[in-house]
């Protein structure tokens, strides 16, 4: 049977070098980043200052809720890819997936407590078909040795940022102008956008036959008298309020409500997550091929070094937004729009930096995957290392210069440069075909375990007050002392990883 995930296709369109369903691939990912980055600038600072706005420890709550929606949006890719690539196809689980996220933005724009942590819900089951999906989906565009591939997963990468970038710029001032609402509500406008293109490129026959569903037969398969592409977005909706009471959980207590984070189930059922996907991935390793297990073992190993990434990166939406608004000097832009910093110096890089892995590359020169790792590592340090240096140069309101906050996401987005473009084009690179769309869950699950540690440690740097203008030396001191102490951390991570990037050479040879 003709696999139809796979295209047969010998003479493709191409553009500027590259298959031209990159560029519909690049425009659809672009607005779906646009509507998920718009919503994550607002949601700490929604959280704090409505969710949770009665709470002395809101922080630590709104904390909480940040990361178990954070380790749902990207635990809930493995599920999503596993479906991919057993009954949907990439096709049909792009658009069940913006269909859903779609439909959670437009929820958020409701003003209740209930309609946000539905709409968050519904946002977590659409990111896990839609994720996995796109990103494979550029994957299955080059032939395998395609040296192209990094280079058009960096260009891919850039589509992202200009997304990112654009929309906390503009949900934010939103947000800040007309009320919350109104930016989560813009934040669906671009999914809907994102799903247009999308569609477009299939009008246009730009991917040709990928993407179809894997096995008809199983497609059409009926279970309780509903054929499987049904069934599966009934199942899909109809989890969403699961999920979001989970994510609910508090309590009214003497009038007021605490917040029961770490008693919240979701932290129970993510470690079940995780151990059942370790468990999956030790039995696929255990029946692979030898070199499909070299290649499957450096990329458990690359998986993992992301998450150490990527637990001090998205720190940038929970304590690092909120730092900025309660200590930092701001000029242009309000805390919500800090989140626009990290994205713009993306853009700016993403070709320089594509460039420079080509040049290598022809030169036989470029850096083994683990050594671009541990490099990350380090620059990530460091750029924390310069928040905790901030504070020598704040002003008796407790407020530092801006010019620290640039500093340190210049530094932090070379390091995500030198991690998560090359990650996910080695991740199809070490995939076997039959497994592709779930090992690009597994590597978006380095995401959700990430979540968990942004969770602990905004938990620890949490401020209890109830007042609504908090800030301060007070505050200053907390957050300082937090990022020096993650500035070693990541700093110490990245020298191992760079230590035995030799070993691993000797133990999986020419897998790279």
């Amino acid at each position: 049977m003709l696999d139809k995930g796979v295209s047969t296709t010998t003479q493709e369109p191409e553009m500027f070098g590259h298959p031209k369903g990159l560029f519909y691939l690049f425009f659809a990912e672009l607005w779906e980043r646009f509507s998920f980055y718009g919503m994550r600038a607002l949601l700490m600072l929604y959280m704090v200052n409505e969710i949770f706005k009665a709470l002395a420890e809101k922080d630590a709550a709104a904390a909480a809720v940040y990361a178990s929606y954070g380790s749902l949006v990207y635990a809930s890719t493995v599920i999503g890819g596993r479906i991919s690539d057993k009954i949907l196809g990439m096709r049909a689980s792009i658009f069940l997936g913006g269909i859903l996220m779609s439909l959670g933005h437009f929820v958020l724009a409701i003003e209740n407590d209930i309609a946000f942590f539905l709409a968050l819900a519904f946002i977590v089951v659409g990111n896990g078909f839609f994720k996995p999906n796109i990103s494979t989906f550029v994957g299955s565009l080059y032939k395998d040795g395609d040296r192209r591939k990094d280079s058009g997963f960096t260009i891919f990468y850039m589509g992202i940022n200009i997304g990112a970038f654009v929309s906390p710029l503009l949900c934010g001032w939103l947000g800040q102008t007309y009320g919350w609402h109104y930016g989560f509500g813009l934040a669906g406008i671009g999914m809907l956008t994102g799903l247009a293109f999308f569609w477009s490129g299939i009008k246009n026959n730009v991917f040709g036959d990928r993407g179809l569903p894997p096995n008809p037969e199983i497609y059409e398969k009926k279970i309780m008298g509903i054929p499987q592409k049904t069934f599966v977005p009934i199942v899909s909706f109809l989890a969403a309020p699961v999920i979001a009471y989970l994510l609910s959980e508090y309590k009214a207590v003497g009038g007021g409500e605490t917040f029961l984070g770490d008693k919240n189930i979701v932290n129970l059922l993510f470690v079940l997550i995780g151990i059942a996907v370790l468990i999956n991935m030790v039995i696929i390793i255990a029946k692979a091929a030898a070199d499909e297990r070299k290649k499957l073992v450096m990329a458990v190993l690359i998986t993992f070094f992301m998450t150490l990434f990527w637990g001090f990166h998205e720190l940038s939406g929970s304590i690092i937004t909120l730092f900025a608004d309660r200590n930092v000097d701001l000029t242009w832009l309000n805390a919500a729009q800090t989140n626009s910093l990290n994205p713009v110096f993306i853009i700016i890089l993403s070709i320089p930096v594509s460039l420079l892995w080509a040049y290598l590359s022809k030169r036989n020169l470029n850096p083994r995957t683990p050594y671009k790792f541990g490099l990350g590592l380090v620059l990530a340090g460091a750029s924390f290392y310069v928040l905790g240096l901030s504070g020598a140069s704040a002003n008796e309101n407790g407020l530092v210069p801006m010019a620290y906050l640039v500093i340190m996401y210049f530094i932090l987005s070379i390091g995500e440069l030198f991690m998560s473009p090359v990650g996910l084009s080695k991740i199809t690179d070490l995939s076997p075909k039959r497994i592709v769309a779930f090992m690009m869950g597994v590597w978006f699950l380095s995401s959700a375990f990430a979540f968990q540690i942004v969770g602990f440690i905004s938990k620890q740097l949490a401020i209890e007050s109830t007042d609504v203008n908090v800030g301060g030396m007070e505050t200053l001191a907390v957050y300082t002392d937090g990022f020096n102490l993650i500035g070693l951390y990541s700093l110490g991570a990245g020298a191992v990883v760079l230590v035995f990037s030799p070993l691993m050479k000797k133990l999986l040879g020419n897998v790279h």
